[in-house]
């Protein structure tokens, strides 16, 4: 089974971090879904993260947050991304946590705000577990 990232599908953010996954996941192991769509709100209620968590990871039955998610997700990317998240993992979860936090709460101010997301290319959204509008 792939692995599932969920992420906030209201953030350019977290958009422009699903393009940047995506091109580096050179297996294509990922699968996504927003965390506001039905499949998204379905594994957010069997799983331990709520939706105010900006990433969630969810792995062989387990759920992931924060820096442990996106660590876990940096692991499975092509080089030097997994060699960063294996040295991210000796940095103490609190710290990591903290780091993340800061990020998260300015993310929305990170990315330029727009009406409507731009949708992924097609060979990217076979890779989501939502319909698309046709």
């Amino acid at each position: 089974m792939h692995p599932i990232i969920l992420f906030d599908g209201d953030c350019l953010f977290c958009h422009a971090s699903v393009h940047w996954i995506a091109a580096r996941d050179r297996k294509a192991v990922f699968r996504f879904a927003a965390q506001q769509s039905a499949v998204g709100q379905a594994l957010l209620a069997n799983g331990e993260a709520s939706a105010k968590d900006s990433v969630v990871l969810i792995e062989n039955g387990c759920c992931y947050v924060k820096s442990a998610a996106v660590l876990r997700i940096g692991r499975r990317l092509s080089w030097p991304w997994n060699w960063l998240a294996a040295v991210g993992f000796l940095v103490p979860r609190l710290l990591r946590d903290h780091m993340y936090d800061a990020i998260a709460n300015r993310r929305h101010r990170l990315a330029a705000k727009r009406d409507r997301c731009q949708l992924p290319p097609p060979e990217l959204r076979t890779r989501f577990l939502d319909e698309w509008p046709r």
